[in-house]
This record gives C-alpha cells, sequence and structure tokens, in this order.
C-alpha cells in the first residue's frame, strides 16, 4: 500500500473510495436536470445550466456503471432490487431537444421532459414551441410531462387556480402530442398533500418533487424524490451521488409526504 499517497487524499477523497467498495443504494433514484448549455429561467447562480460536454460525460458514466440499470421513469417499479436511474428534466427547454436528446439518443438513455405549458403556447424564447415539441416527442425514450400551466409555486394556489394549472396543462399537451400525458412534476419542488392529491383527481399517477433520496418500496408514486444535478457537479460528484452519498442533503427540507 502506498502510505505516502494516503496521507495526500482529501477527506471526500477517502470517502469516494471507500463506497466504491460498496453497491449504490437500491431502489429507484431520479435524476433531475434543468438545462443544458443555454441559460436557465431564474438561475442567478448558474447552477441549472449544464455545460454540453459535462452532460455527456455523465450519461456517459452513467450508461457505462455496472451496478446501475437506466429506465423509463414511468416504467420503474417502485422496489428495492437493485439501482435503478431515471433522467428527467424540468421546464421544457429547447435544448432539451436541440442538446440534450441527441446525447441520449446516441447512448440509448430513455429520458423525460416536464414542460411548463404557457410557455409553449406562448413561444416563450428559449423554450421548446408546440413544433419543437412535437418533434421532441418522437425521439427514442423520450416522455413528455407537465410542469404545470406557468411556473407558480401549486402550494401558494387557490383551489380555482391549482385546478387549472394542473388540468389545464395535461389537456394542452395532450391536444399537441395526441398522447396521454401521466407525469408531473412539482414547479420549485413546492407540494404538500393537498397538492398532491389534487394531482391525483387531474388524472396523474405519478409526481416528481424535490425532495432528495431514492425512491424504494412503498413510496407515494405521486411524491416521489429527485436527485437534483448542478453545473458544478463533476464527473465524480455525479457518481457519488448516483451512488447515494449524497442522500444527507434531504435533510435541509421536509419530506412532503408530512406536509
Amino acid at each position: 500500500m502506498n502510505y505516502r499517497r494516503l496521507l495526500t487524499l482529501s477527506f471526500s477523497e477517502v470517502v469516494a473510495g471507500i463506497n466504491c467498495m460498496f453497491p449504490p443504494v437500491n431502489g429507484l433514484r431520479v435524476l433531475m436536470y434543468h438545462a443544458v448549455g443555454t441559460p436557465a429561467l431564474g438561475d442567478e447562480l448558474g447552477l441549472f445550466s449544464i455545460s454540453p460536454n459535462l452532460f455527456k460525460q455523465h450519461m456517459t458514466l452513467l450508461a457505462g456503471s455496472q451496478n446501475v440499470r437506466v429506465v423509463r421513469f414511468e416504467q420503474a417499479s417502485l422496489d428495492d432490487l437493485g439501482c435503478r436511474v431515471a433522467i428527467t428534466f424540468d421546464d421544457g427547454y429547447l435544448d432539451n431537444l436541440d442538446v440534450a436528446a441527441p446525447i441520449l439518443s446516441e447512448i440509448g438513455i430513455p429520458f423525460t421532459v416536464f414542460v411548463t405549458s404557457d410557455f409553449v403556447r406562448n413561444r416563450k424564447a428559449g423554450f421548446l414551441s408546440p413544433e419543437a415539441l412535437r418533434e421532441l416527442g418522437t425521439f427514442p425514450g423520450a416522455q413528455i410531462g407537465s410542469h404545470g400551466a406557468s411556473h407558480v409555486a401549486l402550494t401558494k394556489c387557490d383551489e380555482s387556480a391549482l385546478n387549472n394549472e394542473l388540468i389545464s396543462s395535461r389537456h394542452y399537451l395532450e391536444d399537441i402530442l395526441g398522447v396521454e400525458v401521466r407525469k408531473l412534476a412539482y414547479p420549485f419542488g413546492a407540494v404538500d398533500r393537498h397538492v398532491r392529491d389534487a394531482a391525483f383527481m387531474a388524472g396523474y399517477t405519478l409526481g416528481a418533487c424535490s425532495f432528495s433520496g431514492v425512491n424504494s418500496l412503498g413510496r407515494d408514486p405521486l411524491l416521489l424524490r429527485r436527485t437534483e444535478i448542478s453545473a458544478l457537479d463533476s464527473g465524480r460528484v455525479f457518481r457519488q451521488k448516483m451512488h447515494g452519498d449524497w442522500d444527507w442533503y434531504r435533510w435541509r427540507s421536509q419530506d412532503p409526504i408530512f406536509l
């Protein structure tokens, strides 16, 4: 053993080395991305727009992992039999079509994009248009979900506004795509039991929040945890997040299942 080299390692490097000896946490891990190569909405710190090269590095690492199975978001069963990873994007940026989709298609990784329907309807600059959304839906492995109608925190909506956010966005996307839309990501991760129940009544069967961690047997499918990936996540940090080393981050907030 090279003891001199061992003494030069940082604490994080030592921890990463130890964790490599153990398999990743079992369950469904849903990774959350936003923009790829273009500015993200309200992202003053530049955390939510990952470079195309780093994104491709992440996906290559994921595809080459021996202990992880990549799955479609909507097809993953909630059990503890191995580690499964699903890729999701929030907001509906145009770069999800122009940059991310070709990379994912080339590597053979399925993905889900949660779209803010008013951005599409109003042809908001930097976001998917109706035509671009239809094109995205034709990519192998691509699935579309709702991110609400106007990208507001659903927990702050009154009953009428909440129902409009959930129902109008789903119907608009279904009209464009010609397929059912039953998947939802809550904007800003803002969800509680009331919003969750409203989503169920609006016809959604899967819901993704921003509460960190892995999903195991018994997790509410309308309150699925996600692991946020930022523009600062190197390949090493990405492997750590897939492994579960950053799941402690969930303690910064409360699980919406209790709200």
